[in-house]
Formats: structure tokens, C-alpha cells, sequence
């Protein structure tokens, strides 16, 4: 009992004085079998403590798609959705996997469709999920209610959720700008839980969350003055048509870049990812197209042996990265660390969490070394103890 007690005291000492104490036995001591290392900006090592292992980044991973995303689409890439009308008046939708066509950006979007469309009655919804092939999976997603389970769509609003609230048997939106829809009523009714919640669309019919996006459409265009007569229904754009109106996304891709790894939203991050492959490749999206650019950009900085992906989230276990591999992607990265959540002491930072995975890596402020490249890779229960270590190395190097 007292050498446990003598233990934590030393441990305790050592977290709170990192300045009076070499920061190496610091780490030692606080995770013994954890991977930390440590860079300078000249990319001289100040720390390895079991650094030579690969390790699951969980959601780390991010900060990889990020990357690619800025090397591929670049800053000023904005994601499109397109409009079009036949001669009977039938809207029809063609989805370009925007990752951020929420409730804001379709209250945006109805004024100006309704200006290039004329204020004329929709003589129905035609839904063009064409962009995405149907059998689509990423690795890691399970069939589950859960919003980080979320599917990939061409079409898709809110993240491909719904967000209620169930109060005895009434339905209701949680959110004052989401107005509720038949179809949301109708899933929340079947898998919601009582009270508020986020859940996903359900995956066993991939028409769900084409479906949703089609009524809440409809229903801000009514919402902004306009009319829709006929039904919401999937099928294809036909040949010949030309857009009526093409909405750009009104965030630039940084600012989705940034929601995204301040949220760590698995769906933002995989249309992203996507997007890569099909960018440069050609449409339409495949995971093995953003593979294969994402290998061979990879290549082209000699980390193919570094960071295996097998999906952009982080949300498969397969994914592996070494330390020293994603170090060189943090130095790659570094004009974009703003981007990255921020500590009090200037750190920047992205988590990553699976169960028994607890990762955290960025770029630490230290008042000896400047900026920092730091990863941080423990197993167990240890979510707390990576920030522990953080501030350790803000405070002794």
C-alpha cells in the first residue's frame, strides 16, 4: 500500500514540475508502455519512448485526410450540387457529395434556386445519387443507429442524420432550423430512443437518405415562398438537360476541414476522402480510386510504408500509421496547423478514440523548443492521460 501510495506521489510530482525533472523520465513514468515522440522543427528528435512500433491512430487519421485534401482539392475547392428542370417542371437533384449541405446551407440555397428556376410550382423531386455507386462501404462503419455510423451519400443533409426529439408518442425536430419531415418522423418513430438524440438513417435501404434530403429540400423551398406539387422520388437526370442553377457550397474546403477535425465527424471525413480519388481520377467516387491517389501521393514522399489507410476517418482499425511516418505528414501538414484544435499554452492538437486506442498528436508549443511535433499513441483506459502528457511536454521542454 505504501509503495503504491509512494508511486502516485512521485508520478504526481513529476506532472506538476516537468521543469524539475528530465522530461524523458516524465513520460517514463506516466505511460511506460505508451509510444511518445517528440521533433523539433528542424526535425531533430527530443524524445522516442517506444516510438519504433506502429500503432491504430483512430481518429489521427483525419489530420492525414486533411492533408490530402488541401495537396488535391486545394483551398478553394467548394463542393456542388446541381439543379435542373424538364419541360413538365420536375426538379431534379443531382448530388455531388457535399459534406455540409445542412439545414443553413439549404436555407441559403432555396432563395437562389427559386430566383434561376422561376417562382413556378416543382411539378416534383427527382433525386440523382448516380455520383456514389450503391454498393459503396467504407471499413470500420457498422450497421448501427449510432451518427458516427452514419453512411456515405452523393446526397445527404445533416450528416446523413436526424436529430429529434420523442416526447410520449410525438415526434418533433431538436434543432429550430431543421423542420420535420414525414420520412424523419417515420425513422425516429421505428429507432429513436425517448427524449432528444442524433441517429443515423437507416442503412438497410440505401434510398432512406436521398429520400430525407428530397423532403427537406422541399420543404425549405416552400419555407422560401416556392411550391412543390408532385412527389420526391430517385431516378436520373436525363440526358440533354442543362442546370438551372449549380449551389456552390458556402464553405471554402478549410472551413469544412476545420469543422470536420473539430468534430471528428467520420462522415464529413470520408466525403472528403472521397472526393479525393474521384477529383483527380474522374467521377464517379470509389474508395479504391482515393486509395490509389492517396498511395501515390504518399509515394511521392517516400510514406508508403508509413501510413496505411484503408478508409479517411480513422474509424477502421486497420488503419496503421508509425510514429516516425507521421511526423514527416505533420511537418507536410504544418501550414495548415491552424486548422487544429487549439490548448490554452498554443499547442495544436487532433484526438483519436476507439475502445482501448488513445491517440493525440499535433504540434506542441514549448517555451525551449518552440513548436513541437509530438504523437502519442496509449492502449486502455488512458483518454485523460494523453493531455497529462501534453502538458508535460509543454511545460519541460
Amino acid at each position: 500500500m505504501w509503495f503504491r501510495l509512494l508511486n502516485v506521489t512521485c508520478m504526481v510530482f513529476l506532472l506538476l514540475s516537468p521543469a524539475k525533472a528530465d522530461i524523458k523520465d516524465t513520460v517514463a513514468a506516466l505511460a511506460p508502455s505508451g509510444l511518445v515522440l517528440l521533433l523539433d522543427e528542424d526535425g531533430k528528435e527530443l524524445l522516442a519512448h517506444n516510438a519504433d512500433r506502429s500503432f491504430v491512430p483512430a481518429s489521427v487519421a483525419k489530420i492525414a485526410t486533411a492533408w490530402l485534401a488541401m495537396e488535391v482539392l486545394g483551398s478553394d475547392h467548394r463542393f456542388q450540387t446541381q439543379f435542373y428542370l424538364d419541360e413538365k417542371r420536375v426538379l431534379y437533384v443531382r448530388g455531388g457529395g457535399d459534406p455540409f449541405l445542412i439545414s443553413e446551407e439549404l436555407a441559403l440555397l432555396a432563395p437562389k434556386l427559386l430566383a434561376a428556376a422561376q417562382a413556378k410550382p416543382f411539378r416534383g423531386i427527382v433525386l440523382d445519387t448516380s455520383y456514389y455507386p450503391d454498393n459503396l462501404r467504407i471499413p470500420g462503419i457498422e450497421d448501427t443507429d449510432e451518427a458516427y455510423d452514419a453512411l456515405n451519400s452523393a446526397l445527404a443533409v445533416n450528416f446523413n442524420t436526424i436529430y429529434a426529439v420523442r416526447k410520449g408518442k410525438t415526434i418533433r425536430s431538436a434543432e429550430k432550423q431543421t423542420p420535420i419531415t414525414p420520412l424523419a418522423i417515420s425513422q425516429f418513430r421505428a429507432r429513436g430512443p425517448k427524449g432528444r438524440a442524433r441517429i443515423s438513417l437507416a442503412q438497410e435501404d440505401l434510398q432512406v437518405s436521398a429520400l430525407y434530403a428530397g423532403e427537406l429540400i422541399a420543404a425549405f423551398i416552400r419555407k422560401a415562398g416556392g411550391e412543390v406539387e408532385g412527389d420526391v422520388s430517385i431516378g436520373s437526370v436525363p440526358s440533354g438537360l442543362t442546370p438551372v442553377y449549380v449551389h456552390r457550397q458556402s464553405r471554402a474546403l478549410p472551413e469544412i476541414l476545420a469543422a470536420m477535425l473539430l468534430g471528428s465527424n467520420n462522415y464529413i471525413t470520408n466525403q472528403v476522402f472521397l472526393e479525393i480519388g474521384a477529383h483527380r481520377l474522374g467521377g464517379p467516387v470509389s474508395l479504391t480510386k482515393s486509395l490509389q491517389v492517396t498511395r501515390d501521393i504518399l509515394a511521392k514522399h517516400k510514406l508508403v510504408d508509413a501510413i496505411h489507410l484503408v478508409e479517411g476517418s480513422g474509424i477502421s482499425r486497420d488503419n496503421r500509421f508509425t510514429a516516425a511516418g507521421l511526423a514527416k505528414m505533420l511537418h507536410l501538414f504544418a501550414p495548415h496547423a491552424k486548422l487544429l484544435r487549439k490548448t490554452k499554452a498554443g499547442s495544436r492538437y487532433k484526438t483519436g478514440t476507439l475502445s482501448d486506442v488513445s491517440t493525440l498528436a499535433g504540434y506542441a508549443q514549448t517555451s525551449e523548443h518552440g513548436l513541437v511535433r509530438f504523437i502519442i499513441s496509449l492502449r486502455g483506459g488512458t483518454g485523460k492521460l494523453r493531455f497529462r502528457l501534453l502538458r508535460a511536454i509543454e511545460r519541460g521542454l
